[in-house]
């Protein structure tokens, strides 16, 4: 079975590719189960040793990986180049720390010693996304292999040269073999392998119903999962917040990666004082954004990723329009080859609206009035998902306390949605379940065994007289 690739630039056929049958994969798997014995032997100071060197690969090619990004899924060249800088910075961070983080923790109990190991538990499978290729990937990879499991990913069939191209980095680097592998596959047998006593956790990043499902598998076999799902990050702006300062975040928190990525801010929920003011300035900075062919650096705004994206795209702002919504600016695709979509600037939104009721993965920004911070923090909330957040406020005591009451895995004062390696990310009720990076993430997918040593007494005989 063979599937085709298509430039989202140009709607061209970039290749042709063949499904791996199920056979190959499941011998990719029993390779990789091999392999973790050997891998999980080393010293955590010797597996650091492989990512050092990592971080120098990914340098070194970053060219070709950004265009390999902007070739298959549309991601402007710059933001590609960025994207491979923070896998390498994440490799040289963990080979910094995990020695730290995955110390034995002794603990007080009423024995003689008594600590915590964290051991790897073996083959992990990682099931990723289109949207960050790369990133995607390092960052479930390099936490889950230094800490000794082995790795299969499962890549988007959107970007299978990108999931090729991670294999060889960390070939290059030097890994032993089968220690991190790719494979090609169809839904079907990646389903199969998630049930497959070979693999002993999945972690998926994609859809809320994608993550239901491999949940769903993946508890009938007992086996731990991670998923980082779907989001619609509200992106509170208070009256006491500077409206350019908020504003230019916003248009780089909405339309990075053609506003393609789970963590962009999404819901944009303004105090009516400071509205006019930001919105302006929003739909300025938003017009001039460019959007172009992704390969030019000049480029900031790719096309969307396929044609379902962009129809889907249309569709939500076509609902908002005949709903009474404003467009500012935008609010249409562009007259040219490509599926690319004008960044879209949206007032006068009601709660029914599409825009606001579902999750929008393209470069769309509906602005809700609210009269308070009680109205703000109510409608915040009012949604399913539960990944990130941020709070505009030019009072940092106000902020913490509006941030302790949002529902979201992260919660961000005065900068957009990031992840970093040195945080915990993840999300809340249907974004997602555990955590991925900082030492939480480190943990996920190890053995957390408490060893228990108690005195040895030798019991004397009694003599019967």
């Amino acid at each position: 079975m063979k599937f085709k690739t298509i430039n989202p630039a140009t709607e061209e056929v970039i290749a042709e590719h063949e499904i791996m049958p199920k056979e190959k994969v499941f011998g990719v798997a029993e390779d990789s189960r091999n392999a973790f014995s050997e891998w999980k032997q080393l010293d955590i100071s010797e597996r650091a040793v492989y990512f050092r060197k990592l971080a120098k690969v990914l340098r070194d090619n970053r060219e070709e990986h950004s265009g390999l990004m902007a070739l298959e899924m549309g991601k402007p060249v710059k933001q590609g180049l960025a994207e491979v800088e923070k896998c390498a910075w994440t490799a040289e961070f963990y080979a910094s720390n995990a020695e730290k983080w995955l110390e034995e923790e002794q603990v007080i109990a009423d024995g003689k010693r008594h600590f915590v190991a964290f051991e790897p538990l073996g083959t992990i499978l990682s099931i990723m996304p289109w949207n960050f290729p790369f990133w995607q990937a390092f960052r479930f990879g390099i936490p889950t292999l230094i800490a000794g499991n082995v790795s299969i990913l499962k890549h988007s069939n959107v970007v299978p040269q990108c999931a090729l191209a991670i294999e060889g980095v960390f070939r290059e680097a030097g890994f032993p073999e089968n220690v991190f592998r790719t494979i090609i596959s169809d839904h079907e047998t990646a389903a199969d392998l998630v049930k497959s006593d070979i693999i002993k956790g999945v972690s998926l990043t994609g859809s809320t119903a994608a993550g239901a499902r491999i949940a769903e598998l993946a508890g009938r076999s007992l086996k731990k999962v991670v998923l980082e799902l779907g989001g619609s990050d509200p992106f509170i702006v208070l009256d006491d917040a500077d409206a350019e300062f908020a504003a230019k975040n916003a248009v780089s928190g909405r339309n990075l990666n053609s506003g393609q990525s789970c963590i962009a801010a999404k819901r944009f929920i303004v105090m009516k004082n400071i509205a006019d003011e930001f919105s302006r300035i929003f739909a300025e900075e938003t017009n001039s954004l460019v959007v172009d062919n992704p390969m030019d650096m000049k480029t900031d705004v790719g096309p969307l990723v396929n044609k379902e994206g962009l129809a889907a795209i249309e569709l939500q702002v076509h609902d908002a329009v005949i709903k009474g919504a404003k467009v500012l600016t935008g609010g249409k695709r562009l007259e040219r080859k490509g599926y690319f979509y004008k960044p879209t600037v949206l007032s006068g939104i009601k709660m029914g609206m599409k825009v606001v009721a579902e999750e929008v993965f393209g470069p769309v920004a509906p602005i809700i009035v609210v009269h308070d911070e009680e109205e703000a923090i109510r409608i915040a909330n009012n949604t399913e998902f539960g990944l990130g957040s941020s709070v505009w406020t030019g009072n940092e005591s106000k902020g913490l306390k509006m941030a302790k009451r949002l529902e979201a895995g992260d919660v961000f004062i005065n900068s957009i949605v990031k992840s970093d390696p040195r945080m915990p990310f993840g999300g809340i009720k249907k974004s997602g379940i555990g955590r991925e990076l900082s030492k939480y993430g480190l943990r996920e997918f190890v053995n957390i065994k408490g060893i228990n040593v108690y005195e040895h007494k030798v019991l004397k005989k009694v003599e019967s007289e």
